[in-house]
């Protein structure tokens, strides 16, 4: 069956590949997770005096977005309502719970402003379902028409936005959310928006309404799509978090290592899936210190090695050994991600050292030209078997003092 050609807009979002998703509202005052109030039973009239103490840095969304593009992410995903209730934008008039009644400041539009300023794509998150508007439990049609009207205020008065991203409509799963008019919203004011609708947990990767254009795995690690005769190509995104939640945790130090968030993000990307990596903002809007270093090294790892991350799409023809796979940018590009080397050293020093080795590829049918590592341009001898459609390439280790988890080679093709 034939598999349909992606529509623009969800090709450019595929060309974004790392994305930064951000957690932060009035529960971060607290740092016990975006769901405190839920999981703490904390009465609206209890949990409304966070407002009282909602203070916010002057240059939280600059210094926000400039940690994003250390890291090499593309786009962010900003929760301009979360379940709580609580808009960081100006509800103009739907109600006086938000930032501009709070602080005098609208949160959304210095975020849009400071993401023009570095040249990030800015989208909105906004929750589905609201712990604070009583319409949602007294009157769900109401309480759909409430939700169009703040989606038509982010759809109008910041510009041009990469997209929305939805996330509640498992907490009713009997209801009609009726988003044929909720997507009809976005699709009159930004026609190019990427829509997301968050499917949970417990349905990753499952498609949805036909406007959606990616699905989502929530922390979980993604699968190839089949669109073969689908009505529609969909892009997919992985989104995870950096510890065990998505708010800020005060107490929390289980945070993920830098080669698991690199190997994650090249698996991603071997899937054909975006990767959307949370960072929970301190009570202000800062970015943790220990979440910017995380994303700082990654930055690094990008640079060196992540010409590929971008660009690069699936080769489902070509198979790798183990967890060894290729991207192909072009007709005459792939780039072959190593996992698992070693440093190059004296056994007593380097642990476990056993420095590279030969790196076969399988499915190849055109010529090799050249094979060559990114971090270092070195160019590495290689052999080919037309007959058996092989390649493979020796491998060298890493030099002592270097690991980058996953080594890149660039291959060019006759």
């Amino acid at each position: 069956m034939a598999t349909p050609l992606p529509l623009k807009r969800i090709a450019d979002f595929e060309d974004l590949g790392f994305g930064m998703f951000v957690h932060w509202g009035l529960y971060s005052q607290v740092g016990k997770g975006e769901w405190y109030q839920s999981f703490y039973q904390v009465p609206n009239e209890k949990y409304e005096e966070l407002v009282k103490t909602f203070q916010v840095a002057p240059d939280y969304a600059d210094k926000m977005v400039q940690v994003a593009k250390a890291a090499g992410m593309k786009y962010i995903v900003l929760t301009t309502r979360h379940h709580d209730g609580f808009s960081l934008f100006d509800t103009k008039g739907l109600n006086t719970y938000d930032a501009p009644h709070a602080i005098e400041r609208d949160l959304v539009r210095e975020y849009v402003e400071a993401c023009h300023k570095y040249d990030i794509i800015p989208f909105f998150y906004h929750t589905t379902l609201d712990w604070h508007e009583t319409s949602f439990n007294t009157d769900f049609k109401s309480y759909l028409e409430y939700l169009r009207k703040s989606v038509e205020i982010l759809c109008t008065e910041y510009g041009k936005i990469g997209g929305l991203w939805f996330d509640g409509n498992w907490s009713k799963p009997e209801e009609d959310w009726e988003e044929e008019a909720l997507y009809g919203v976005i699709r009159k004011h930004q026609p190019d928006a990427i829509i997301v609708n968050n499917t949970g947990l417990s349905h990753r990767g499952e498609k949805g309404n036909i406007e959606i254009d990616s699905v989502t795995f929530e922390q979980g690690r993604p699968a190839r799509i089949n669109q073969d005769g689908a009505p529609k190509y969909l892009a997919s995104e992985m989104c995870q978090t950096l510890n065990d939640h998505w708010g800020i945790g005060s107490q929390d130090f289980n945070y993920k290592s830098v080669p698991e968030v690199i190997e994650t993000l090249c698996y991603s990307r071997r899937m054909g899936t975006n990767y959307l990596l949370n960072v929970g903002l301190e009570a202000d809007g800062t970015v943790p210190i220990m979440q910017a270093a995380i994303l700082n090294v990654v930055g690094q790892w990008i640079a060196l090695e992540g010409e590929a991350i971008y660009k690069g799409r699936p080769c489902d023809d070509i198979s790798g050994e183990g967890h060894n796979f290729m991207l192909r940018v072009d007709e005459n590009t792939l780039y072959a991600f190593i996992h698992k080397l070693k440093l190059t050293g004296d056994s007593n020093v380097v642990v476990d050292g056993s420095g590279g080795g030969r790196k076969n590829f399988f499915g190849i049918d055109r010529s090799v030209e050249s094979v060559t590592w990114l971090d270092n341009q070195q160019a590495l001898h290689f052999i080919q078997d037309a007959a058996h459609k092989s390649m493979g390439f020796d491998a060298t280790g890493f030099s002592y003092g270097m690991n980058t988890v996953v080594r890149v080679a660039k291959i060019k093709l006759k």
